[in-house]
């Protein structure tokens, strides 16, 4: 008899749920292992290989290799999937509180191929956001084999995002808090955690089976550290803080006006981020002869937690990777934020070591600590994920002399991070670009929660057209992946437009047809907006802020069945 996925339904449920998600831990580990080989050897092959000839065969090469990947990586997402540009954490995030789990393959390919492309080409960026958009979404589809419904697939998307972060860093303790912490926002359950751990646990076991046992940054034992060390390491955790606060700010403030303002083709622009990267790489190249600017950096990291960097090559480091980063992300690259903050933060540490080691007499384990700490609160400061930030850096490490100073630097780092504003790195760009994650705890009963007023679960951050211009609607097409717009034009509310009309109106040079307006007033009942969301052609029922006043929020029926979905849950 042949296997088949249907057979599975066939086992009891505890040992089948168990049974999944483990399968869900490999296929999500395999392809961060399959990222991180790839990523790293077409790195080798390139900008690696060029270093190490003369310096104009370097300059020359590099310029046509990272202009070449990034201008491939942006045709690929521009063409294919547009919505695959970035990290990829907060696109599944938004998949995990959204769509209930559902990643489309088309995205995760792109992601997979897009980022390799980019980080192995040498644009300045990390690979986290990849490696846990395509984990999780690996998981997503291999869900859809087993035929988990499209609408209940929290579960492995979440279990993908820790087997893939785990394997990606080798930081199994890390990829469960991050996931905690951070997708799941701290809300979780016995069955969710338990398949987390599974995950990271799976995911950190294939990692070290295929790529070895070693963390991902060999130090020398740190012994010897001093009490000026601690004098230091306030001073560092807030300089390498407020340095991730002003990466977050810069960052989200260029993306902004390049999604509003920039007249540059979609496809076009990652291209600008690699030139700035190109350009500053090979200034830092040939004054220091270190290639950190490009790509990860990893290995210009690695000499500075081993003392092996000058502090002096450490500062132009960290100003030039910073702006290459915050060029990279802004012009939409594809790729994350976890390298570039660690590599900002260590070498800020390793920098400020240098600085205070003029007139403190400082040792080589006292300079290696504050490279740590510089890290986790870099990182932290961008991630607000204290736990994590701890954890990833102790795990890249194998240093628990280091976890005293890494604790007292996340008080640090988190009073700072309050300066960036209420939200995360990864929250802030999903409001940026109009989602906003509801978090549905409704009453235990059905008919109670049907009661309750729409706004409960209504989307109160709406993307509104102002007009039906082609280039507002060539605009609000590439900047928002929504299927349906309300057009509201000099405060009158106009009705809703579709994205396929609105596609079809710019192809034939014609005006859109709009749908006419379902209204409804912020007290109505759940149950009595489901009644007119079944009745309306358009799917979408447009809340007033008073019967009188303008659109305050929307609500769709794919939001009711995420509701009803949490429910359930």
């Amino acid at each position: 008899m042949g296997f088949s996925f249907s057979s599975l339904r066939q086992i009891p449920e505890t040992t089948r749920g168990l049974l999944n998600a483990l399968l869900y831990a490999v296929v999500a580990a395999g392809s961060a292992v399959a990222f991180l080989w790839l990523t790293n050897l077409l790195f080798r092959l390139t900008i690696a290989r060029l270093a190490a000839g003369p310096l104009l065969v370097f300059v020359l090469g590099s310029l046509g290799v990272i202009c070449v990947t990034s201008l491939a990586a942006g045709v690929l997402m521009n063409r294919v999937s547009p919505d695959t540009a970035g990290s990829g954490v907060p696109q599944l995030k938004a998949a995990y509180w959204k769509d209930l789990g559902f990643v489309r393959m088309r995205a995760v390919v792109v992601k997979f191929v897009g980022g390799i492309l980019t980080l192995g080409g040498g644009t300045s960026l990390g690979r986290e956001g990849p490696s846990v958009y395509v984990g999780g979404g690996a998981a997503s589809g291999l869900a859809a084999a087993f035929g988990v419904h499209k609408n209940s697939r929290r579960l492995p998307a979440a279990t993908g995002a820790a087997a893939a972060l785990a394997a990606a860093f080798n930081t199994p303790l890390a990829a469960i808090t991050f996931v905690l912490e951070e997708m799941l926002n701290n809300e979780f359950g016995s069955r969710v955690l338990g398949s987390v751990v599974l995950a990271a646990v799976t995911g950190a076991l294939i990692v070290q089976a295929f790529l070895g046992r070693q963390p991902a940054f060999s130090l020398p034992s740190v012994e010897g550290v001093t009490w000026l060390m601690y004098v230091i390491l306030p001073i560092v955790a807030a300089v390498a803080s407020l340095i991730g606060v002003a990466f977050q700010s810069l960052t989200l403030s260029l993306r902004a006006r390049v999604r509003d303002r920039s007249r540059l083709p979609v496809w076009l622009r990652p291209v600008c981020g690699a030139l700035v990267t190109w350009a500053l790489g090979c200034m830092v190249f040939a004054v220091t002869g270190h290639t950190g600017v490009f790509g990860l950096g990893y290995n210009d990291l690695s000499l500075a937690l081993n003392n092996n960097l000058l502090w002096q090559a450490a500062g132009l480091l960290v100003v030039a990777k910073f702006v290459a980063t915050v060029a990279s992300y802004g012009w939409g690259g594809c790729g994350g934020i976890f390298s570039p903050t660690l590599f900002l933060g260590g070498l800020t540490g390793l920098f400020l070591a240098g600085i205070a080691g003029i007139w403190i007499p400082l040792t080589a384990a006292d300079r290696i600590v504050l490279a740590a700490v510089g890290m986790s609160a870099c990182f932290n400061a961008v991630v607000r994920a204290p736990l994590t930030a701890l954890l990833i850096v102790f795990e890249m490490t194998h240093q628990f002399s280091m976890v005293p100073a890494l604790m007292f630097c996340s008080i640090v780092s988190q009073a700072i991070a309050r300066l960036g504003g209420r939200h995360n790195f990864y929250d802030a760009l999903l409001l940026q670009d109009g989602h906003e994650l509801i978090q549905i705890k409704p009453p235990r009963d059905l008919e109670s929660w049907q009661k309750l007023p729409v706004s409960e679960i209504a989307r109160t951050r709406p993307v509104i057209l102002p007009d039906l211009e082609r280039s507002t609607i060539r605009n609000y097409l590439e900047s928002y992946p929504y299927a349906r717009f309300p057009v509201v034009v000099r405060g009158e509310i106009q009705g809703t437009a579709s994205r396929t009309e609105l596609k079809s109106a710019l192809a034939e040079n014609a005006v859109p047809r709009l749908t006419p307006p379902v209204l409804c007033g912020p007290d109505m009942t759940i149950r009595e907006v489901g009644a007119l969301l079944m009745k309306s052609t358009s799917g979408i029922v447009l809340i007033r802020q008073d019967m009188k006043g303008d659109i305050g929020a929307v609500v769709t029926l794919h939001d009711l069945l995420r509701a009803q979905a949490a429910l359930s849950e």
